[in-house]
């Protein structure tokens, strides 16, 4: 660090004249009254920390559980509330009922599938459809050894958060995994509105 020189006596009169009229970005705190009779309280102990397990080189690191924070795209739909006809919805999960349209998705980017998937929706609606089915496919397995846990599938998890947007969330009733004679895990069921 280079050394700074002193300042000479009229660079000084004009750094005290800058000084004075520069405002403080942290004001100084107010000062209490000291206190005469305060009792300090001791501070709380620190919990104990774990040790660390001793590694050597050459061997095998244990793995930790991987951790998903946010729960599978199958149990969230599974613990959607109902919107439908509890007879209805059962047998649409055993795949008793035959969709009525479908629309394949495969292959698709994001920003293909999207308007395909808005127009598909919105004219089996006007049509008077009410159970279609979506094909996304389960999308391609990532590198299990990755430190950032990756979803597979970007359609897979993509299209229920649109059909549950406007404007297809106002023709949609209910969105539910596919029966495995239907797609399994790589299509989802969508149950429409009745048209007015």
């Amino acid at each position: 660090m280079p050394r700074r020189r002193p300042l000479r006596p009229d660079e000084e009169d004009l750094w005290q004249a800058v000084a004075r009229t520069a405002n403080p970005l942290h004001p100084p705190l107010p000062r209490s009254a000291p206190m005469q009779d305060a009792v300090i309280q001791p501070a709380a102990p620190k919990p104990a920390s774990q040790p660390v397990p001793t590694f050597r080189i050459g061997e095998k690191a244990t793995t930790q559980a991987r951790h998903d924070l946010a729960p599978a795209l199958s149990d969230r739909l599974a613990t959607a509330p109902l919107r439908m006809d509890a007879k209805a919805f059962a047998r649409m999960s055993r795949g008793k009922l035959l969709p009525e349209a479908r629309i394949d998705l495969h292959g698709l980017t994001l920003a293909e599938a999207h308007p395909e998937l808005t127009g598909f929706v919105l004219n089996a609606h006007a049509q008077g459809h009410r159970l279609v089915l979506v094909i996304t496919g389960k999308g391609r397995k990532g590198r299990d050894d990755d430190p950032v846990p990756q979803r597979t599938g970007a359609l897979k998890h993509q299209v229920p958060t649109w059909l549950h947007q406007p404007p297809l969330g106002a023709v949609v009733l209910q969105v539910a995994e596919a029966h495995l004679r239907h797609g399994g895990a790589g299509a989802y069921y969508v149950y429409l509105r009745r048209p007015r």
